[in-house]
């Protein structure tokens, strides 16, 4: 496939299984052996490992949005910048729902493979969320 094909795969699956939330459709968008490189939680393998992350997320806030700031592809690679919005209404690594809002950002790098996305390496601003739902300042 084509770079430009490979974004717009990537930036299909921000917008049908993140801000969506149609978590079948993740099957369309990953391989069956896709590898998550996770900062935070390495056991996000396989179609049904993105699927859970997805969950956790949209149960924690469920109005998340994410706005793909940047999107860009050469050869297999899509590189990703996001900024992510939601307000925290349930569980979340832990913590209890504290009902306010927060926005982090994070990049992600997909390699993709026959039209599905095979391996992510992931970074993103975990300590500036934790510190926005402890009722700290926001860190951008």
């Amino acid at each position: 496939m084509s770079p430009e094909e490979n974004e717009a795969i990537v930036r299909r699956a921000f917008a049908e299984v993140w801000n969506g939330g149609d978590l079948a459709k993740a099957e369309e968008f990953f391989a069956p052996d896709y590898v998550h490189h996770h900062p935070i939680d390495p056991s996000i393998q396989g179609v049904e490992g993105h699927r859970r992350l997805a969950a956790m997320m949209r149960s924690a806030f469920p109005d998340l949005r994410y706005t793909l700031e940047d999107n860009f592809a050469a050869g297999d690679r899509v590189t990703t910048r996001w900024t992510a919005r939601g307000t925290h209404q349930g569980a979340f690594r832990g913590m209890e729902p504290t009902g306010r809002k927060a926005t982090w950002t994070g990049i992600v790098i997909s390699r993709l493979a026959d039209g599905k996305v095979v391996e992510v390496w992931e970074e993103f601003n975990a300590v500036g969320l934790r510190q926005q739902l402890m009722g700290g300042a926001p860190q951008r």
